[in-house]
Formats: structure tokens, sequence, C-alpha cells
């Protein structure tokens, strides 16, 4: 099978040598985003929740310019610095996946890139259901 690389001005470039997303057949496998603003490719706050917005927005960009939505996403991989954010990120998660609740586990790491207090990666299907 042929991989598609996604890319989307509509969330931060990669800041390493990967691709915003991959589409596999009708697999769609998104890389770990940061609370980053697209434009400007810093941290939109040092605080959690507006990085953890941002970084839903940010994957969510992804998938759609991957022809697909939120309703897609299959698994999710969310990594904090602080496992004490646990109860506030379920509260802003639950703001993108609502009725739709994918697979996901969420890991405490010692640092993420740039500082940043959370990254969230995702896998999704995008094709016929």
């Amino acid at each position: 099978m042929e991989c598609t690389v996604i890319q989307t001005d509509q969330a931060p470039s990669a800041i390493g040598p990967y691709s915003q997303g991959i589409a596999v057949g009708a697999w769609l496998f998104v890389s770990g985003q940061l609370g980053m603003h697209p434009q400007t490719g810093e941290l939109v706050s040092p605080d959690f929740a507006p990085q953890a917005r941002r970084a839903l927005e940010n994957l969510r960009q992804i998938v759609l310019a991957a022809g697909c939505n939120l309703n897609g996403v299959t698994a999710v991989d969310v990594f904090v610095t602080d496992m004490g954010d646990f109860s506030e990120f379920n509260e802003i998660y639950s703001e993108y996946f609502s009725e739709h609740r994918p697979a996901r586990a969420v890991v405490e790491v010692s640092a993420l890139p740039k500082g940043a207090k959370v990254e969230i990666k995702c896998v999704a299907y995008t094709g016929p259901n």
C-alpha cells in the first residue's frame, strides 16, 4: 500500500523529521500534537488547559485534512507531564469526543518537546462505515 502524507496549515508544521499525518489505505496515523499555534509554532500558553484544547484542535485539523472527522478516530494516546491534570483533561477531551469515545491511554511522562504539558496522537479509520 502507498503512504500519503497529510499536511495542513491549520495545524503547526512538524518540529522534526516527521509528517503531521500519514494515510495508509483506510487508516490515518496522526503524529503527536502539542498545544502550539499553527502560524507561530509557539505554545499558546504556559497553562495546561489552553495547551490541551489547542493540541486537540491541531489533531482535529489534521484529521479533517485527511477527509475524515473525529468520529473516525479509533484510538488516542495522550502524554501529560503531570497526572494531576487528568480530570481537567477529561473535561476538555469531552468537548471533542462526547458521543463517540475512541480507545484511549493517558500516560505521565517526564518531559515533552518545547516544554509542553500535553501531547496527543491518534489513529483514525477513513474508509466506509
